[in-house]
């Protein structure tokens, strides 16, 4: 069964785009409130038996929370997959007009790979670029391509946008990533051809945004809500679910802002979508999702 694993994008900074955050946060979004926050969620998230945990250098201070929790509780045990190309410029401002900006250079590459090195020395076992679409310059940047391999750690890449089948294929075509971390949800299925090629390829499959940024918990459609309560779990079990029994899926990720959202997240790992229960067709078309998604606002 797919490993289920714990994302740091809604805990490592005061503001993001996922619905149903607020209620889950300290009232007090200051750095030492989200700071014990995030160790809160991650120590659910261990005794929980999950072993991965996926940040990045636009989360805030993702990984410097992460760190402090490994060195306070002294796991060895953890699995730290991280990425690099979008740099976090809020200053911890969620009224931030900008929150990240991204970059895909040589430059940007190195000196965040150092930044990432200095808080998690050599705990990371996977960085991955960070939302690589096909019009990326990585693409053509051979220096690039051999710094990256010569940072002795497995590559990965992930994916945004209504058009990540097309930059799963072309990073393919590279030969240098060994895992892919890209949405997939019962409304943003498109990337499923794709993602089932890569996994067949040999690289591991990470899915993020299972809950499509808690649209699916806080506006699930009747399908979901229905089977939920039938079973009596959250839609967000129901929905996680429904990306844990797609057979090309290796890691799906937890965006839970609490330990209380991570609990009931995983209440997936026990849920069986019977033949009774499958969802029916939900998807919508992906330019229209995506533009949903950047609708969000910032909060």
């Amino acid at each position: 069964m797919p490993e289920l694993a714990l994302g740091l994008a809604a805990l490592g900074r005061p503001a993001y785009i996922n619905l149903g955050r607020e209620d889950a946060l300290p009232a007090s979004r200051d750095v030492a409130s989200m700071r014990e926050q995030c160790h809160r969620v991650l120590d659910t998230a261990y005794d929980a038996g999950l072993r991965w945990v996926d940040a990045a250098r636009s989360y805030g201070l993702s990984e410097d929370f992460l760190a402090s929790w490994l060195a306070a509780r002294g796991h060895g045990d953890v699995v730290v997959s991280s990425k690099w190309g979008y740099e976090y410029v809020a200053d911890w401002r969620p009224d931030a007009e900008v929150h990240e900006v991204k970059e895909h250079s040589l430059d940007r590459f190195t000196r965040q790979w150092r930044e990432t090195c200095a808080l998690l020395g050599d705990a990371v076992s996977l960085y991955q670029v960070h939302s690589l679409t096909v019009d990326s310059p990585l693409f053509d940047d051979t220096e690039l391509h051999k710094a990256m391999r010569d940072i002795g750690v497995q590559l990965g890449f992930s994916t945004s946008g209504p058009r990540q089948a097309d930059a799963i294929r072309k990073a393919l075509d590279l030969d240098v990533f060994s895992a892919v971390q890209s949405t997939w949800n019962v409304l943003e299925p498109s990337a499923a051809p794709a993602l089932a090629e890569a996994h067949d390829a040999g690289l591991t499959v990470l899915v993020k945004e299972g809950l499509a940024n808690g649209r699916l918990v806080v506006q699930p459609p009747e399908p979901v809500r229905a089977v939920a309560e039938e079973l009596g779990v959250g839609p967000d079990a129901v929905a996680l679910a429904a990306v844990l029994e797609q057979p090309w899926v290796d890691v799906v990720l937890s965006g839970a802002a609490s330990p209380e959202q991570l609990k009931s997240n995983m209440d997936a790992l026990r849920v069986v979508l019977d033949p009774r229960m499958t969802l029916p067709p939900l998807a919508e078309p992906p330019e229209r999702y995506w533009a949903t998604r950047a609708s969000l606002s910032w909060d």
